[in-house]
């Protein structure tokens, strides 16, 4: 769907004012350097391009943080993975530094559940108190989101939560497996709360078929489009318990900018950005993210890291499925698992993430356990014959 026929299916539903908000044309005050229809490049370059945007919500325990201001960001995963624990943790983190807080609540926690949880969480009470700081709404209809919407325009949220973006399109009277409707609520909705410097937190479900939830939510493709700043698939490490709490894996799925994943071990195609810890088991609810380690990528996918090391050291490398269950005596599930994740550990062709083209790659992620510079070399393990790292010379092989 182009731009101009989501703007026309927008007005005729009621979404955008024709008059007053479909791309008004900044008036240019007489000046002759640049013309406000287009970017004035010259300008920008003669004040130095800006470095790329860093992620600033949500800190993890080495002080890089997840989520991008001013962005869409997306969160996703299985029901009671965690995911509104996440959005609401990063929510309570900006109420904590005195920073506004909108919660659009369509999938009905209801204010009771939020709003304790948010104390729980240390939000101090005359903050939630106070509604030039946070805002909670259970919107009733469509009219009653868009004047949601129209509001925070103004009052500029710096995090925005929409739980859940599942929920958002049948509110709207559109589809939830339409792409273009998709996209109309994102221009809707989404993208204004971005426009008003929000970091936008979407939470959505993954769908139920198998090979659609390894790319991600449902309408993936439009739902990564639509994604400006990070989208993290969230899975459940240890079950969250009232009273004890839990974990799970953060995992990244697009970073369109790179700031966070240059600060992840480059670890297959969903690298880790951390593990959110809640710890819940006094009267107050104390959660961290830790700084991602090696290996978490494999387990958050369900894969045994000592599976993808066998893999390593086939030779020649496997070929197919049938090929690993023949010469490593696996099952078909265990081998096709294993094989997937070794595979997308070396693949040539990731998409890129500052655009939306699959031509614009970035380089192609390093085989399992190399860092620090550490490449896989071409001379061979003088006692048993395996793969060193160049570098380090350490084996990949038996003897490691």
């Amino acid at each position: 769907m182009s731009d101009a026929m989501i703007v026309d299916r927008a007005i005729e539903a009621g979404f955008i004012d024709p008059v007053r908000e479909a791309f008004p044309v900044p008036d240019t005050g007489g000046g002759e350097h640049g013309n406000a229809l287009y970017l004035d490049v010259a300008a920008l370059l003669d004040g130095g391009l800006p470095d790329p945007p860093a992620p600033v919500l949500l800190r993890r325990d080495d002080g890089n943080a997840i989520f991008y201001a001013g962005q869409v960001n997306l969160i996703f995963g299985d029901p009671e993975s965690g995911k509104t624990l996440v959005a609401q943790a990063a929510a309570a983190e900006a109420l904590i530094a005195g920073r506004k807080v909108l919660f659009v609540d369509i999938d009905h926690n209801g204010p009771q559940a939020t709003i304790s949880r948010f104390l729980d969480m240390e939000v101090p009470e005359e903050t939630l108190r106070d509604p030039d700081l946070f805002r909670y709404v259970e919107p009733e209809d469509k009219p009653h989101l868009m004047a949601v919407i129209k509001d925070a325009k103004k009052w500029r949220p710096a995090v925005a939560v929409v739980d859940s973006v599942g929920e958002l399109l049948p509110l709207m009277g559109l589809s939830s497996n339409s792409p273009d409707d998709f996209t109309l609520a994102h221009a809707a909705v989404l993208k204004p709360l971005a426009m008003a410097g929000a970091a936008v937190l979407a939470i959505d479900h993954l769908p139920k078929n198998t090979e659609s939830r390894a790319s991600g939510p449902t309408g993936t493709a439009a739902k990564r489009r639509a994604v400006g700043g990070v989208s993290i698939r969230v899975t459940i490490n240890e079950q969250f318990t009232p009273g004890r709490g839990g974990s799970a894996f953060l995992s990244i799925n697009k970073d369109r900018h790179g700031g966070l994943r240059r600060h992840c071990p480059a670890e297959g195609k969903e690298p880790s950005a951390g593990l959110f810890k809640l710890d819940s088991s006094t009267e107050r609810i104390r959660w961290t993210v830790t700084t991602p380690q090696l290996g978490e990528a494999a387990a958050a996918a369900g894969i045994n890291l000592d599976d993808l090391a066998e893999l390593d050291q086939l030779d020649p490398p496997p070929a197919s499925v049938r090929d690993v269950k023949e010469r490593l005596r696996w099952r078909s599930d265990r081998a096709a698992a294993a094989l997937k994740e070794w595979r997308s550990r070396r693949s040539q062709d990731v998409p890129g993430e500052r655009g939306t083209d699959a031509e614009n790659s970035v380089p192609a992620f390093p085989p399992l356990g190399v860092g620090n510079g550490e490449r896989p070399d071409s001379t061979r393990c003088p006692r048993c014959n395996g793969p060193v790292w160049l570098g380090s010379g350490k084996c990949q092989g038996a003897c490691s």
